[in-house]
């Protein structure tokens, strides 16, 4: 028999059925503490309602003391370029010099760090060339730099208690779900380099706290607090999404939590739940949590080129259009328009070889039986010859001097080989090694027998109508005018007949993107045309506005994150990361046998993955048991496992689970976000464990609102004891695992022996273990 005022399991926590949905809401609300107050039965609540608030600030202020003390202590060691510093301290560096650079990241937090750098007073003139590179000696404010993401992590902490709080959970339960971020080794070490992932996860979990807040006020819709409260989502989200490329994953997150709230709105047996009102609501949401994040990342990006605006190390990954916005770019400088007659060399832009024919031909047949034109070879040679000379023919009547003798985008023209005064041709026959795409040839240019064939489309990649071909920056593809094929080339060398030179087709899709080629130079300007316009000076262009650049860069990002796929000897697959099978070294001392060792805090990370198998076999035992016709939980303890716990399931798996659909190199870095979330799994978990009463009702006689359940689940003594001894285990863990942490003291081989916990940890300077040892 139970205990009186305990109950079972079965009973424990319920109170009146019309409670059971307000999982997430606050025991306090200012307009009815007076109502509440009023009656004598509730006042002993209020009081220590308010009482275990003040005892909340407190808890929550030394968590966060403590998080500033843990990621500030020794931030100034080492003194040199450790692990990603390289990249975004470089990234620092450019936003300084305002030149301009090309990341596979959203510039939020690198925009962050420049302005960091910028308050520190750092000119911009280190550039974080090499890992080990000195910063004392360099005179480089690196502290200053350090501390951004050293604050952002350690207020990651009340975060995460703030979350668990309004989620209604006790201050013990939010304290250990905040405890595992605050003495977790890799959080720490992320937050105190010039890093991003600090920057991601701050504003993650300010995401979670947010949408928590807006989803709270669920029964005082389109007030001027849930407007608020929506609106913050949504900046914080872009904030994240800005961060780093995998911060979409939290947007992500949020879109299938609104999808799901969306669609019960949507039932029509809900009382008051019309068409109208449903689309009210989603308007609301497309705005706050659509446009809302869009526009403030769209700024990011803005600021970002608004800065960037001179030519740096970034230049070659942009479009030709995009780099002549920048000012003292090479092509900007150098590039010129070309004219009718003018003799030019022409580049393949993905392999660099020029554009090449000799009066040697192709074999009469070929290995498997195929017979060729036997015409004369057309190749891609990499280096500079005479052979590689071509003049451009009109194809119609040009003025004697002026502007009208400029080659124009979808120009017709012809290309004369000069050495062999014969037209560059192609035709439908099979080039030597691809029996699918066409052969490229060339054709004496008096015999005009096959004077159709010769002629070839200038298509320029900017595609805008009539704009001048101009060299370096003119990047065109060549499309035959009878055939419509694309010449092409690739990197597989054709057989000594022609001295493995690469070969030349034509590819049967006109816009293949490789298919991209440049006139690298005019090697001969055509006497007769006139270049009077050619003297003016050079103006940086503005013809190429933000969105098109926003566009372009968006597209080179997802193209290289996902080209990402070389071997890294500390990468690791996502099965290994919850059960913390492996590191990354970030930074080594061989003279004093001192590392940085990225590696979370064992206890914690296994407690984790123990909680999350937990509560997704509850999930599983109360599917199974309500199939029978059980019923073994009360419904607002289901509400919150499915609600509330299930959010945060959501959030881990999201911002887990696509890593194992990716290609690209893979760190265990990748899991801290979900990380995060399996922390407030854990709390929710070791609440069901531990709770008596959940969610208990306090009534509100005399408010027109509906009642509202009591915020905190009764927990008894043993939850505090629990808290003391976990955190205990925790801090000892985090002191042993230190010295990898913070890189300091130095450790001897005997030592760092002792401190490899699992076999899979790839520590240096281990001493060796010989047999019988």
């Amino acid at each position: 028999m139970a205990e009186k005022g305990k109950g079972s399991l079965r009973n424990r926590g319920k109170g009146p059925s019309e409670h059971s949905n307000y999982e997430h809401e606050n025991t306090q609300d200012d307009e009815h503490v007076d109502v509440v107050y009023q009656n004598p039965n509730n006042r002993h609540q209020i009081e220590l309602l308010l009482e275990s608030q003040k005892g909340s600030l407190i808890v929550v202020s030394i968590l966060t003391v403590l998080a500033f003390a843990l990621r500030f202590y020794k931030i100034s060691f080492p003194d040199q370029v450790v692990f990603d510093e390289v990249h975004f301290g470089k990234f620092t560096s450019h936003y300084l010099t305002r030149q301009y650079y090309f990341d596979v990241h959203p510039p939020f937090a690198k925009l962050l760090f420049g302005l960091a750098g910028w308050f520190v007073g750092f000119d911009g003139d280190f550039t974080f060339d090499n890992i080990g590179d000195n910063y004392t000696v360099a005179r480089v404010p690196y502290v200053g730099l350090r501390a951004l993401p050293a604050i952002l992590g350690s207020l990651t902490i009340p975060v995460v208690y703030a979350i668990m709080k309004e989620s209604g959970y006790s201050t013990v339960i939010a304290a250990f779900s905040s405890a595992i971020i605050l003495f977790d080794n890799a959080h720490i070490a992320q937050s105190r380099l010039i890093l991003l992932d600090a920057t991601l996860i701050f504003f993650m979990s300010l995401t979670i706290y947010s949408y928590i807040r807006f989803r709270k006020l669920r029964y005082r819709e389109f007030t001027t607090e849930w407007w608020t409260w929506l609106i913050i989502t949504g900046v914080v989200m872009a904030c994240t999404w800005g961060s780093k490329v995998n911060g979409i994953l939290t947007v992500f997150t949020i879109g299938a939590a609104v999808l799901i709230d969306l669609w019960d709105i949507l039932d029509y047996k809900k009382e008051g739940h019309t068409m109208e009102y449903f689309l009210r609501h989603f308007y609301a949401r497309a705005i706050g949590l659509i446009l809302v994040p869009f526009v403030v990342y769209l700024s990011f990006f803005w600021i970002h080129f608004k800065i960037l605006n001179q030519s740096g190390t970034g230049d070659n990954f942009m479009s030709p259009a995009f780099q002549e916005t920048l000012a003292g770019n090479e092509m900007l400088l150098n590039s010129k328009e070309i004219h009718y007659y003018d003799t030019v060399t022409i580049k393949h832009y993905g392999t660099k070889v020029f554009l090449h024919s000799h009066v040697e031909r192709y074999p009469l047949t070929y290995p498997d039986g195929r017979i060729s034109s036997q015409g004369q070879q057309v190749t891609g040679y990499g280096h500079d010859d005479a052979n590689n000379y071509w003049k451009i023919i009109p194809t119609k009547a040009l003025p004697e001097t002026g502007r009208g003798r400029i080659v124009r985008n979808d120009d017709v023209i012809q290309l004369l080989h000069v050495n062999t005064q014969t037209h560059l041709l192609t035709h439908d026959v099979a080039s030597p090694l691809m029996p699918t795409n066409q052969e490229f040839t060339t054709w004496a240019k008096d015999d005009h027998t096959r004077h159709n064939d010769t002629l070839f489309q200038v298509a320029l990649l900017s595609n805008m109508p009539g704009e001048a071909w101009k060299t370096k920056s003119g990047h065109f593809r060549l499309i035959h005018v009878p055939t419509k094929v694309s010449m092409w080339t690739h990197a597989e060398p054709l057989p000594d007949w022609a001295f493995k030179q690469q070969e030349i087709n034509g590819n049967k899709n006109p816009v293949e993107r490789t298919a991209t080629w440049y006139v690298d130079e005019v090697v001969v300007e055509a006497p007769e045309s006139d270049r009077e316009e050619e003297k003016q000076p050079v103006k940086v262009p503005k013809s190429m506005n933000f969105f098109r650049k926003f566009g372009e860069l968006q597209l080179l990002m997802v193209q290289h994150n996902a080209g990402l796929t070389a071997s890294h000897p500390y990468a690791s697959a996502p099965i290994n990361w919850p059960f913390l099978l492996s590191g990354i070294s970030f930074w080594t001392d061989n003279e004093a046998k001192k590392q940085i060792y990225l590696i979370g805090n064992i206890v914690g990370w296994w407690s984790c993955a123990v909680a999350l198998s937990i509560f997704i076999g509850i999930l599983g035992a109360d599917l199974l048991a309500r199939r029978r016709g059980m019923d073994p939980i009360p419904d607002p303890v289901r509400n919150r496992l499915w609600n509330n716990t299930g959010f945060f399931l959501l959030v881990w798996a999201v911002h887990y689970l696509p890593f194992f659909l990716m290609n690209r190199q893979l760190f265990i870095h990748h899991y801290l976000p979900s990380h995060l979330a399996s922390a407030l799994i854990a709390g929710a978990v070791l609440n069901f464990v531990l709770s008596e009463t959940i969610n208990y009702p306090i009534s509100f006689r005399g408010s027109k609102t509906k009642p509202k359940p009591s915020q905190y689940s009764d927990i008894g003594l043993k939850g505090p004891l629990i808290l003391v001894g976990f955190c205990f285990v925790l801090f000892l863990m985090f002191v042993f695992i230190a010295p990898l942490t913070y890189g300091t003291p130095g450790l001897t081989g005997e030592q760092v022996n002792s401190k490899r916990l699992l076999s899979t940890w790839t520590l240096h300077f281990a001493a060796k273990v010989t047999d019988g040892a």
